[in-house]
């Protein structure tokens, strides 16, 4: 049965809470880094001082990479909201389409042949791209099974072309490649574009949330009310592979964050319903990944870490987490 977003006092507090963990996290990651500079210096540029050298570090270093944390964290987020409801399965995340294998296939491609980063994002999109038409193609006709089965085995297919590519680079090429591949905030040349991409899609996702709430209800829900099966999964799917394509080739293949949070969401709202899964799932999965990279770029020091690793080091335990504590009546 679906449930209804009840807007009481604990569903406002729980969103307010969010929010202000959010908050919390881009103090954090403005005054954290490894350029030594004081909170106290960045607090008087924030408040209007001209320190030219500690505005560059807060203006082109680290306000792009948190709105790219915000941007990617939040595409993925609402990926895996849509793919779970498409596919009504629990497991689902952004990159069971192939969109992220190849998207990795294309930009490795470009770093073999010596391309600078805009050919590498743009040799991504196209990888993108050509990946979720093949899986459309070929998985044409035959259901959200054939579409999942159909995305697992492409993606399997570019994983087998990375391995490849990764064997004929020279080992200066080797570092960057696998950079990319474990997800680094530091490819995200324009954060704006993932930010304000994230928040369209928040805002038409609940919009569209009762169509959602129906495909995630099943099939035999959806045919009762009269909803357009195949012309709702296709509008899905390629929002999906649209918002997993901008994520990869923003920050290259993170993974966990389009998992675990539509889990945490509902867990802690205690609904299944768009109306709100949407919006939450967005802003939390943005303030995990910002989170993640602020860890990435601080804990080993001056070095930096790939955000896709530190995902999935914290990720995979609060994803068990979250299964045993799942309860039965949440989508």
């Amino acid at each position: 049965m679906l449930q209804r977003v009840v807007f009481r006092s604990e569903t406002w507090t729980r969103l307010s809470a969010l929010a202000t963990l959010a908050l919390i996290v881009s103090c954090a990651s403005l005054m954290a880094g490894s350029s030594g500079i004081s909170p106290g210096r960045i607090l008087s540029v924030l408040a209007g001082g001209h320190d030219e050298a500690v505005r560059s570090v807060l203006m082109q270093v680290r306000l792009p990479r948190l709105l790219a944390g915000f941007g990617v964290g939040a595409l993925l987020a609402l990926a895996g909201v849509l793919l779970q409801a498409l596919f009504r399965n629990p497991l689902a995340d952004p990159f069971v389409l192939g969109v992220s294998g190849g998207a990795a296939v294309g930009a490795l491609c470009a770093m073999l042949a010596g391309c600078a980063a805009l050919a590498v994002q743009g040799s991504a999109v196209a990888g993108a791209l050509g990946s979720v038409a093949l899986v459309y193609f070929l998985a044409r006709g035959g259901g959200t099974a054939r579409l999942l089965l159909t995305g697992i085995v492409v993606a399997s297919a570019c994983g087998a072309f990375v391995s490849v590519l990764l064997a004929l680079a020279t080992s200066v090429q080797v570092r960057g490649m696998v950079f990319w591949l474990a997800g680094d905030l530091s490819w995200a040349l324009s954060p704006q574009v993932s930010l304000a991409t994230a928040c369209l899609a928040a805002v038409l996702a609940v919009v569209v949330a009762r169509p959602l709430n129906v495909l995630a209800a099943g099939e035999l829900r959806a045919r009762a009310v009269g909803l357009e099966l195949d012309t709702w999964r296709t509008l899905v799917f390629i929002a999906c592979a649209i918002l997993t394509a901008i994520a990869v080739v923003s920050a290259g293949t993170v993974g966990f964050v389009g998992l675990i949070t539509p889990h945490a969401v509902r867990l802690a709202f205690k609904t299944s319903d768009h109306r709100l899964v949407a919006p939450a799932s967005a802003l939390a999965g943005g303030t995990v990944l910002a989170a993640a990279d602020l860890i990435a770029r601080t804990i080993a020091s001056p070095r930096q870490l790939p955000v896709g690793a530190i995902m999935a080091i914290v990720g995979a335990p609060i994803f068990l987490f979250l299964l045993r504590s799942r309860s039965p009546n949440t989508h």
